[in-house]
């Protein structure tokens, strides 16, 4: 018996999702749990794995398109004690859904989709699509474009035809249409820029200390800032608050989001309760956590409910950077690569591993003084630590 696999609910306010890739072809076979195929939307890019072992015998929705939450996206041949009454197997159901508001029509034309035919003022009646059912992907609408030449309407980059002479071969432009990901991120800075009211403020912080302790432990540098982070968001927690209409919200728990650098984009994963855990659990679990990252493997409750945020440009080996505030906390710390530099102690010339430290505060919330308080409890945080595993 058909089993129907829809598009799965992958946080509490995702409407929709995109398929990125099948894993298993139509009429292949696939075992229970075994990833069926890579969704992304505007939270988090995750392999969906199939809910029973059986053949994939259609493949309804095509890779590139958009779909809301519920939509039917492929049917599994499964065996018979694997499907409900009704014939459908529901994946990842929140207690609160019900099955009514999960059977959803699948749309014929998906919002992405959709989206370039506005803007490139195409009637879609007049295209073959060459997805499952004939239905119309985005790859269809971008090859009309380009045999027609249709130029588009901002913020669009036109296809340009460079031909400086006659007998030159012809260059195009290629356009790269947002993913998911891609245009969460713009709006999501874009908000946050217009949101709060960001200041930066830069410490430099000497990691001698941290330099022999972590060779020691054979850790990075990142879990001793997130350890002298959460120490200093105890003393200062305005810093591990968030801004609403009605004033500011005190947050008790610290759940720290360590930015997480894509192929093509970024994640915050969040590390829930790090003042509670020793600086091995704290390297165990950015580990873990960036790996999952990149390997598609995060669960969306895993970027989601962060109080304080630190993004590690260093590790690309840029100095200082001005991070945009993840909304909606109201400071993020930047950390930059830490290097040998001369430095003057006790008016003498030292060579010490140092580093620059930026924090991006929202100034509606937090003063100037309190921020470098915080800061300068961070950066004795990292110059004096013990390297003690269990505090």
């Amino acid at each position: 018996m058909a089993i129907d696999i829809v598009m799965p609910q992958l946080g509490e306010s995702v409407a929709e999702g995109t398929v990125i890739k099948w894993l298993v072809s139509r009429g292949g076979h696939v075992k229970k749990d075994q990833p069926l195929l890579e969704v992304e939307t505007d939270k988090v890019s995750l392999e969906v794995p199939s809910p029973n072992t059986g053949s994939l015998s259609e493949i309804l929705i095509t890779e590139g398109q958009t779909v809301p939450v519920g939509t039917v996206i492929a049917r599994l041949e499964g065996s018979r004690n694997s499907v409900s009454d009704n014939g459908r197997r529901e994946m990842n159901l929140q207690p609160t859904e019900t099955k009514e508001e999960l059977c959803l029509e699948s749309v014929h034309y998906s919002p992405a989709v959709k989206r370039l035919a506005r803007e490139y003022h195409i009637d879609l009646a007049r295209i073959s699509g060459t997805g499952a059912g004939g239905r119309i992907t985005q790859k269809d609408v971008l090859a009309h474009v380009n045999k027609g030449q249709i130029q588009p309407t901002p913020p669009f980059a036109p296809k340009l035809v460079i031909s400086p002479r006659p007998e030159q071969a012809i260059a195009r432009d290629e356009l790269l249409p947002f993913t998911p990901m891609r245009r969460s991120i713009a709006e999501r800075m874009v908000e946050s820029r217009r949101t709060s009211a960001h200041v930066v403020t830069v410490f430099e912080a000497d990691y001698s200390v941290i330099e022999k302790v972590r060779r020691r432990l054979s850790l990075t540098y990142l879990p001793f800032v997130v350890k002298a982070v959460t120490q200093a968001l105890r003393a200062y927690p305005i810093l591990n608050a968030s801004w609403s209409d009605k004033g500011i919200l005190m947050k008790h728990s610290i759940h720290i989001g360590i930015a997480v650098a894509l192929e093509d984009g970024l994640l915050v994963p969040v590390i829930r309760d790090a003042d509670q855990k020793t600086l091995k659990q704290l390297a165990q679990e950015i580990a873990d956590l960036a790996y999952r990252a990149r390997t598609k493997q995060l669960k969306p409750e895993e970027v989601q409910g962060g109080t304080f945020s630190i993004t590690n440009h260093g590790g690309f080996g840029s100095l200082l950077g001005t991070p945009i505030i993840h909304q909606p906390n109201m400071a993020i710390l930047g950390m930059g690569t830490v290097q040998k530099r001369p430095v003057v102690i006790n008016d003498a010339i030292a060579i010490r591993p140092m580093g620059y430290l930026s924090l991006a505060f929202d100034h509606r919330g937090i003063d100037g003084a309190t921020a470098d308080k915080f800061m300068t409890k961070v950066k004795e945080g990292i110059e004096h630590t013990k390297g003690e595993t269990t505090s």
